[in-house]
């Protein structure tokens, strides 16, 4: 089969699972269950066939519901439209295409293995970025899954024991000394949970530099609110979010991330 076969069932994956994503934030926001239909909030309308489809079935409706015309929010399209892409970077890394690295634990007749790993992983880290950034929440039901993915997925493709172990230990035991120390008033059980997901994943020298990238970035968007007056210096900001994304940039160029910073130090 050839490569761009290969990229296009990833992205008709990705779109999928982008849909099936969608249709789990809306039922847990809405206590919907999956046996029942998709339906327009305000109308209660049964979504029309073409408004299922991923991505091209929101301008296929012009963004509005068929019936009562209420606006459907982009964030569904866009959603759909972040698992197309991830799926597809994720196809191009286990093929070695576009300059992106196998991890060197990674032999070549694994390359599949090691994109259905990361599909999965990176599923849960979109929804986790979603669920943190509307509500406030990192789901257990998304971390433990993905913690039980990231331990089995890295062993099955060769990694010791040891540093999945010990990257689990230093990320998770951050957030725990913190959680301790402040009696829960700085991080939360989630933060635990995702800074275990993040060193079983990535290891203890990746993690850190996924652990930092979240700090940094958080920092950054922290002082772009506050200069913007959006937010006060007693505002939460969701940093499931910024870890999750720094986990994602992590698994595609956390190893030169990680040469670079050593080069300095010859």
């Amino acid at each position: 089969m050839s490569e761009a076969v290969y990229l296009l069932a990833a992205l008709g994956a990705g779109l999928l699972a982008g849909g099936l994503a969608n249709a789990c934030v809306m039922r847990t926001r809405e206590s919907l269950i999956f046996t029942t239909s998709r339906a327009c909030s305000i109308c209660a309308e049964p979504a029309h066939p073409k408004e299922l489809l991923p991505v091209f079935g929101y301008f296929a409706v012009k963004g509005r519901c068929h019936r009562c015309k209420a606006v459907i929010p982009w964030q569904y399209p866009a959603t759909e439209a972040v698992f197309a892409v991830l799926f597809v970077v994720f196809a191009a890394r286990a093929l070695g295409l576009w300059g992106l690295e196998l991890p060197m634990y990674v032999l070549a007749n694994e390359s599949l293995w090691l994109f259905v790993r990361d599909a999965m992983i990176v599923s849960a880290l979109v929804l986790i970025f979603v669920f943190d950034y509307r509500a406030y929440i990192i789901p257990d039901r998304l971390t433990i899954p993905a913690m039980v993915v990231a331990l089995v997925g890295n062993l099955a493709l060769g990694v010791p024991m040891l540093p999945i172990l010990l990257g689990g230990l230093l990320l998770g035991g951050f957030f725990a000394i913190q959680f301790l120390v402040s009696k829960g008033r700085w991080v939360g059980g989630g933060d635990i949970r995702m800074g275990l997901l993040m060193g079983f994943l990535l290891g203890p020298w990746l993690g850190v530099v996924a652990l930092l990238l979240a700090y940094i970035a958080g920092a950054a968007v922290g002082v772009w609110l506050l200069i913007s007056k959006k937010r006060d210096m007693g505002s939460h900001v969701p940093f499931g979010t910024f870890m999750a994304l720094a986990t994602i940039v992590t698994m595609l160029w956390g190893q030169q991330i990680l040469d670079w910073y050593l080069g300095f130090f010859g």
